[in-house]
C-alpha cells in the first residue's frame, strides 16, 4: 500500500475548478490532489464533490476530503469510495476512530494519507502511522501553527517534523510529506524548504502552485558534492575505511546508497 504513495511532489488543485485539472497534470507533478476542503468555498462543496473525476491523467489522483465533524465529510467519503482514487487525504487526524470510520466507507483498496495538523494529531502520530488504513503521513504545517500559535518557520516546527519522520519509520510507512510553502512567488524558497525537509528525513513536499514543482524536486535531489561523496564512500571497499579523513563503515555506506538512489528524478526509491 505505502509504495503506491511513494512520490515526491503532489500538487493541490481546487476540486471546484475542473478546468484546472488537466493543466495541473500537464505541469507534471508526481500526483494530483483534488481538494474538497480548504480550497473550496462552503457554497461550492456539493458541486465540487459531484465533479470529481480521475480520467484527466495517468498520474496518481488523491482526494482531500473535508474533516470528520463537518457537514460534508460523510458525503465526501461516499463520493471518494465511488471514484476509487489512488488515495484519500484525511485532514486533522487525531484519533484512531476517525481512521476506522473512514476505512469502513473506503474499503481496503483506498489508502489514507493522514494529515497531522494539530497538537492532538502530533501526540497521536505514532498510533496514526501504525493504523492499517494509513499509507503515509503528511504535515499540515499551516494549520498546526494556527493550533499552537507558533510561527510558520523552520525552527519552531523542527520538533514536529522530526516526530513525523520518527513515527513513520517506527510504523514502516513511506517517509512523510512536508507541508506547503505558502509563498508562491519565490520558487527558491520552496527549494530551500524542500532541502530542509530532506535533511530531516522527509521524502516529499506538498505543492500549491505549478511553479513550485521543479523547485521542490531540485530541493530533494542530492547535490553534486553529496553524489561525489557517496560514490567515494561506496568505492572504499568493505569494513571500516577512511574517506576524506572520516571513518566509513556499513551505516555510512547505507546512507551513500540512499543518496545515489535519488541522484536522478526524486521519486520512489529502490
Amino acid at each position: 500500500m505505502a509504495s503506491d504513495l511513494d512520490f515526491c511532489v503532489p500538487l493541490f488543485v481546487p476540486a471546484n475548478r475542473p478546468e484546472r485539472f488537466a493543466k495541473a497534470a500537464a505541469a507534471r507533478p508526481d500526483a494530483i490532489i483534488l481538494d474538497l476542503e480548504d480550497a473550496v468555498p462552503d457554497d461550492a462543496k456539493a458541486t465540487a464533490r459531484a465533479g470529481l473525476r480521475r480520467d484527466f491523467t495517468e498520474l496518481p489522483v488523491i482526494v482531500r476530503v473535508n474533516g470528520a465533524g463537518t457537514p460534508w465529510h460523510d458525503a465526501d467519503l461516499a463520493a471518494v469510495a465511488r471514484l476509487a482514487p489512488t488515495a484519500v487525504m484525511l485532514p486533522k487526524v487525531e484519533r484512531g476512530e476517525q481512521l476506522d470510520a473512514a476505512a469502513a466507507v473506503l474499503g481496503p483498496s483506498i489508502p489514507i494519507v493522514a494529515l497531522v495538523e494539530t497538537a492532538a494529531g502530533l501526540a497521536a502520530a505514532r498510533a496514526v502511522a501504525s493504523h492499517p488504513a494509513v499509507g503515509r503521513l503528511a504535515f499540515g504545517s499551516v494549520d498546526f501553527c494556527a493550533d499552537l500559535g507558533c510561527a510558520h518557520e523552520r525552527e519552531p516546527l523542527l520538533p514536529a517534523r522530526m516526530e513525523l519522520v520518527l513515527a513513520s519509520r517506527l510504523a514502516g510507512c513511506t517517509p512523510p510529506l512536508d507541508g506547503v510553502t505558502t509563498d508562491i512567488r519565490d520558487p527558491a524558497l520552496a527549494q530551500q524548504d524542500a532541502q530542509h525537509a530532506r535533511a530531516l528525513g522527509f521524502r516529499g513536499k506538498l505543492a500549491i502552485h505549478p511553479h513550485q514543482i521543479a523547485a521542490i524536486r531540485e530541493g530533494f535531489r542530492p547535490s553534486a558534492a553529496e553524489i561525489a561523496w557517496a560514490e567515494a564512500v561506496l568505492a572504499s571497499g568493505d569494513g571500516a575505511q577512511s574517506v576524506g579523513g572520516a571513518m566509513v563503515d556499513e551505516p555510512v555506506r547505507k546512507r551513500a546508497r540512499a543518496i545515489l538512489a535519488w541522484r536522478g528524478e526524486p521519486g520512489p526509491s529502490p
